[in-house]
């Protein structure tokens, strides 16, 4: 999809769809008012009708509106005008791009980013708009042998903007897309099964976005290379398994030489199957998902390529497969983490604290200026906050304030957690250092207080995103969650 800005009227604008909003009780936006005034009350007399009142989530497409040069008109309702937010704008642009793609129009021009919206800059309305086209536009359907949609998406969009704004909305079409292709590609790679997305899949995957710039170095190390590090943590989930575990980095030096990198470290467990702690068979599909948080590692990288981001950014993928093996971990074996901590596994479904842990003592040579771990990591989170937000827990408050921003600023949002010392003590062990788990109490909070024992040498937060990182039922799919956030928050590091 290509996109652009414009400061046509609506009426004057030859295209193949002009998109405006309509608020509830049949109120006209400002660009919708100037279209009805051009085509001699058209909007009106159809709302007048009844066909749509303008509340949230509905659209209505009217075609060869006499007075304008367009093929068609696509109202979206906004909901009521003193209640419109940056979540009602969301919503808007979302239900506009996919009402737009199901029209059979090949272009069209958007008209939402001239909407009001409380605490929103045009930057921001339009790197949305532009997010939004590009995310109703993915389909999952790579591996069929016959395509899902026969009507193609619009392959051209406009966004309409005041002339003071120019400079603003170009910048955000541009930053929009990067972010776009970046939530594209943890999508694609987070929908792809198990039999082919393996920690060598997303090896090549990792070395392919590092041949797309010379500013992104990729190393993978090995079982054997894994193993003289004492990462005995991570090679435990890995022995169930007959697809060899990686630990990937990426290098993106975009900043200064010798400033402190920013590093994510993403769980990439291809398939998490719960090992010798099994799961239930209903809906274990979904775990070839337990590999997201290294797909938007992936993604965001691929964004700050794109946006020539001027900072220092590393991505850690440590990536394995969790499956029962006779030569599996078993419940209540005891192993050495590369921190030289003792670790009892009581639950090997537990099984991603186990791989980031020695991920995270990993990051210590490279002297971080912050680390963020991203990681489907319990079920806990789904049940506390749903597929809303995204759970966040830190060792510093000033940290988990700026990703908390970068949420909002992204329509990515989280929600912050206690990490007290109080919670510690579920993780005791009769015979190890700690436990891998801290029994049914505040799962969420004991698996990120586990992470907190390798991370006190760096400004370190977590991210669980179980519930954001995909959808079930009739949406199954990856989200490409939380990209959007992880770059808004690395944009506004480079601009601070």
């Amino acid at each position: 999809m290509k996109f652009n800005v414009t400061t046509e009227t609506p009426a004057n604008i030859k295209t193949g769809c002009v998109i405006l909003g309509v608020y509830e009780r049949r109120i006209l936006s400002s660009a919708a008012a100037q279209f009805d005034q051009a085509t001699d009350g058209m909007l009106k007399k159809i709302l007048k009708n009844g066909d749509m009142d303008g509340s949230s989530g509905q659209t209505l497409i009217l075609h060869h509106p006499a007075g304008a040069k367009c093929d068609r008109v696509l109202l979206v309702g906004c909901g009521k005008a003193d209640k419109f937010n940056s979540r009602g704008y969301q919503q808007a642009v979302l239900c506009a791009a996919q009402a737009v793609n199901a029209s059979g129009a090949s272009d069209a021009v958007s008209y939402l980013a001239v909407l009001e919206v409380p605490e929103r800059t045009i930057y921001q309305k339009v790197r949305t708009l532009v997010e939004g086209a590009c995310s109703a536009a993915y389909t999952p359907d790579a591996l069929k042998s016959k395509k899902d949609n026969p009507v193609q998406p619009i392959r051209r969009l406009t966004v309409a903007v005041d002339a003071q704004d120019m400079a603003s909305a170009r910048k955000a079409l541009v930053d929009g897309e990067a972010i776009a292709r970046g939530v594209e590609l943890a999508r694609t790679l987070g929908d792809l099964p198990g039999n082919i997305c393996t920690p060598s899949y997303l090896a090549k995957a990792a070395r392919e976005l590092g041949r797309s710039s010379d500013k992104l170095k990729v190393s993978v190390m090995d079982e054997a290379s894994m193993e003289k590090l004492g990462m005995g943590s991570l090679l435990s989930v890995a022995r169930g398994s007959r697809q060899p575990a990686k630990l990937i980095t990426l290098k993106y030096n975009g900043g200064k030489t010798g400033e402190k990198p920013f590093i994510l470290v993403g769980k990439g467990v291809t398939f998490d199957s719960g090992g010798i702690s099994i799961k239930p068979g209903a809906a274990m599909d979904e775990m070839k998902y337990d590999m997201c948080g290294a797909a938007s590692v992936l993604g965001t990288l691929k964004a700050c390529i794109a946006m020539k981001i001027p900072l220092n950014v590393v991505g850690i993928i440590p990536t394995t497969e969790n499956l029962p093996d006779g030569n599996a971990s078993k419940p209540g074996d005891i192993v050495t983490s590369m921190s030289g901590q003792t670790i009892e596994i009581l639950n090997t479904d537990a099984e991603g604290r186990l791989i980031l842990c020695d991920a995270l003592t990993y990051c210590e040579r490279f002297k971080p200026a912050v680390v963020i771990d991203i990681a489907t990591l319990t079920g806990a989170c789904v049940i506390a906050l749903g597929s809303h937000a995204a759970g966040l827990l830190s060792n510093d408050d000033k940290l988990a304030d700026e990703l908390l921003e970068a949420g909002e600023a992204a329509g990515d949002r989280a929600w912050h957690l206690p990490l007290w010392e109080d919670y510690q003590q579920q993780l005791k062990s009769n015979f190890a250092d700690m436990a891998n788990i801290g029994g049914r109490e505040a799962g969420t909070i004991t698996a990120a207080c586990f992470l907190a024992r390798f991370t006190e040498k760096f400004r370190w937060a977590h991210l669980d995103i179980a519930g954001v990182a995909w959808k079930g039922g009739d949406e199954k799919g990856a989200t490409g969650r939380p990209v959007s956030l992880l770059t808004q928050f690395l944009l506004d590091r480079s601009a601070s």
